[in-house]
């Protein structure tokens, strides 16, 4: 039997894959590997220059094939870059590299027989894939993406990792332009389609409400009735896209009409939220240890994924149970004189800060609170009136002060003002330090401190400070 442990291509895959041209080079070179990156390329390797807003692959060919690269897959009109390749080095000519690495990757997926769980929503994506890899892992070998490699690089490059040795693949798909979600179905085939929620992001690219649901709604779309669409019941949007879903679906939601849903919810305050989960006949309670309410639909979604997978109940629960929270999504830290610090910085969209701002109030109850917040980007034209919106409703959260941070934190203070928020007690800043040792002037134990931007913003660094400044307790 053939090894596909390591992803193996001819010259004939790679060109029947892409539809390309072989330029330079004989047609015997076999391929072990592809990369993007001359830097850690291997012997044998593909290389596969992209060319980025600030910088050119193709500039770096040399160090791919002083590096051991075997082949080249070069963009028509970047031939001129090409110099001294060496004539056992294979190179073909393709129309667009980003999109021939995505056909190498559907084209090296489709040699496996394994189920593809595709995670996408507005927010609480990355949760709910980690959750179902959680439970999933306990029985199973799972392959899943990491970090932000959910766009037309990182999802090719994911897929490039199978191997004869998985049995499950779970990956996350971001869009911030109409068609993205479509094209990466396209690439992974997935057999599961989840749908965590819709809500106002990315609406620079998308335009509306309405253009993020049908964007989202490319996935279940893909599967074309032929797989599993998971579908979050108190979603309106998402049951407008319900309607359509012609295959077989599992539902979840907090209400009694979903086939999973969340009962008898307590709230542990910084402890998490404890719930019963019910399948069918089936319940038990769960301890799940991340924060904020939202988090039970991530749970849920992932239960639905998991039941779609064909996983045991028992198992199901046992990976909720053990599910620890990365970092930057709700992520508590214990400061060492008794506050609490909320670290949300890993991204931010308005339906993700309500979310938060919610989650915060539950968890300080009497207890003072502060809120430090970076824009929101890729809202587009609606960006000021977004944010001022945003701002009016930091007004009826109990919260003492704000701290804002980029060009429209301005539209935020305006909206926070305006619905009676006092202005002695929102601040503007540029520096993580300052603002830490701003805290350390009236932060004390029992107060709680919620830090939340979109990633560009780098808010981890006002995290670090914080934790830099005031220390932090370990363990729970």
């Amino acid at each position: 039997m053939k090894d596909l442990r390591l992803p193996a291509f001819s010259i004939e895959d790679i060109l029947k894959a892409t539809g390309g041209r072989l330029i330079h080079g004989g047609h015997e070179r076999i391929f072990r590997g592809i990369s993007t990156d001359s830097r850690t390329l291997t012997n044998d390797n593909l290389f596969i220059p992209i060319a980025g807003d600030k910088f050119d692959g193709h500039d770096f060919t040399g160090s791919a094939l002083k590096n051991g690269a075997a082949g080249l897959l070069v963009q028509a009109g970047k031939e001129e870059k090409l110099k001294n390749v060496p004539e056992n080095v294979s190179v073909v000519l393709v129309n667009d590299t980003v999109k021939a690495l995505g056909d190498i990757a559907h084209f090296w997926r489709k040699r496996f027989d394994i189920p593809v769980i595709a995670v996408t929503g507005s927010s609480g994506k990355t949760t709910t894939k980690e959750m179902i890899a959680s439970i999933a892992g306990l029985s199973k070998n799972v392959l899943r993406n990491y970090g932000n490699f959910n766009n037309f690089i990182g999802l090719p490059l994911t897929l490039l990792k199978i191997n004869s040795d998985h049995e499950a693949i779970v990956i996350e798909m971001g869009a911030n332009k109409r068609g993205e979600i479509a094209r990466l179905a396209e690439i992974a085939k997935p057999d599961i389609g989840v749908i965590t929620n819709v809500g106002p992001a990315h609406l620079e690219g998308l335009k509306s409400l309405e253009g993020v649901r049908e964007e989202k709604g490319n996935l279940f779309s893909s599967m074309k009735d032929r797989g599993v669409a998971i579908i979050n019941n108190d979603d309106k949007e998402i049951k407008i896209l319900a309607e359509r879903w012609g295959g077989k679906s599992i539902t979840f939601g907090i209400g009694s009409d979903a086939f999973i849903h969340a009962e008898n919810i307590i709230k542990k305050r910084d402890m998490g939220v404890n719930f019963t989960l019910r399948i069918g006949k089936f319940k038990r309670k769960i301890n799940l240890s991340t924060l904020g309410e939202h988090n039970i639909y991530n749970a849920l979604a992932a239960a639905a994924s998991s039941c779609a997978l064909g996983i045991d109940y028992n198992l199901i629960c046992k990976g909720l149970g053990a599910f620890k929270q990365i970092g930057g999504r709700m992520d508590l830290h214990r400061l060492k004189n008794g506050a609490y610090l909320i670290d949300d910085t890993y991204n931010a969209n308005p339906a993700s800060v309500m979310e938060a701002l919610r989650s915060l109030k539950e968890l300080k109850g009497s207890c003072e609170s502060t809120v430090v917040l970076g824009d929101m980007l890729e809202l587009g034209e609606q960006a000021e009136k977004i944010h001022e919106d945003i701002g009016m409703r930091l007004a009826d959260r109990s919260i003492g002060k704000i701290f804002l941070m980029g060009r429209l934190s301005y539209s935020v203070a305006a909206g926070a003002i305006q619905s009676g928020f006092k202005s002695d007690q929102i601040f503007f800043i540029d520096n993580p330090v300052k603002l830490a040792m701003c805290l350390k002037s009236y932060l004390k134990k029992g107060d709680w401190v919620l830090v939340k931007g979109s990633r560009k913003m780098k808010m981890e660094d006002i995290v670090m400070a914080i934790i830099k400044v005031f220390g932090e307790q370990k363990g729970r």
